[in-house]
């Protein structure tokens, strides 16, 4: 189960970044962040015996909110790909 979802969330993870092409700074940044968010949180409900699912959505949301609320230069070590 864990596998499948992993795999999916990979795959839709490399789709959405596929068509960052047009996007400005501040979607981008929400967009990564919901993605790391995203399977960050679906890892700890894994191991911790949680619901994967709902710890993929918490970390999700999360990870979207923090990128698209904060402006770039104010977490270290973000400009890695600029």
């Amino acid at each position: 189960m864990i596998k499948g979802f992993a795999a999916v969330l990979l795959g839709l993870m490399l789709f959405a970044t596929a068509a960052c092409e047009n996007m400005n700074t501040q979607q981008r940044r929400a967009l990564y962040g919901g993605g790391i968010g995203a399977a960050g949180g679906a890892l700890i409900g894994g191991a911790t015996g949680g619901n994967v699912g709902t710890g993929a959505l918490i970390g999700g949301a999360a990870g979207a909110a923090t990128g698209a609320l904060t402006r770039p230069g104010t977490v270290p070590g973000e400009n890695l790909f600029d």
